[in-house]
C-alpha cells in the first residue's frame, strides 16, 4: 500500500480475539473495530480520546487495517464516517471496497 505509514510513536497491534486494532498512547487505548464477514472486514467504529485527538492515531490505526486487508486478501466496507473520510482521502484504497459499496 502507497498510504502514508504512521509514526514510529504510534505502535499499533492487531487483537485479533477482539476484532480491532488497538493502540495505547499515553495510558489510553485507540482503536478501529471491525468485523469479518465473507472476506469482508467492516470497520465499524473508530475511536480515540479527545485528548488524544489530531495527532494522527486514528490514521494509524485505519492505515494498519488496510495493511491488513491487503496482506490477507480481503475487501473492506468503511461503517465508520472516519474511515469513509479516510478513503476519501486516500484514493488507493478505493480497490479494497466491496463492489457496489458507495463512499
Amino acid at each position: 500500500m502507497s498510504a502514508r505509514r504512521p509514526g514510529p510513536e504510534i505502535e499499533v497491534r492487531h487483537n485479533a480475539a477482539a476484532s480491532r486494532f488497538e493502540a495505547e498512547v499515553d495510558g489510553e487505548l485507540c482503536r478501529a473495530d471491525y468485523q469479518l464477514v465473507d472476506g469482508v472486514m467492516r470497520i465499524n467504529h473508530t475511536g480515540v480520546p479527545r485528548a488524544l485527538e489530531g495527532r494522527g492515531i486514528a490514521g494509524a490505526l485505519v492505515h494498519a487495517a488496510f495493511a491488513y486487508a491487503d496482506a490477507n486478501g480481503l475487501r473492506v466496507e468503511p461503517w465508520c464516517g472516519y474511515v469513509r473520510t479516510y478513503m476519501k482521502r486516500h484514493p488507493e484504497t478505493h480497490r479494497f471496497l466491496t463492489p457496489g459499496f458507495k463512499l
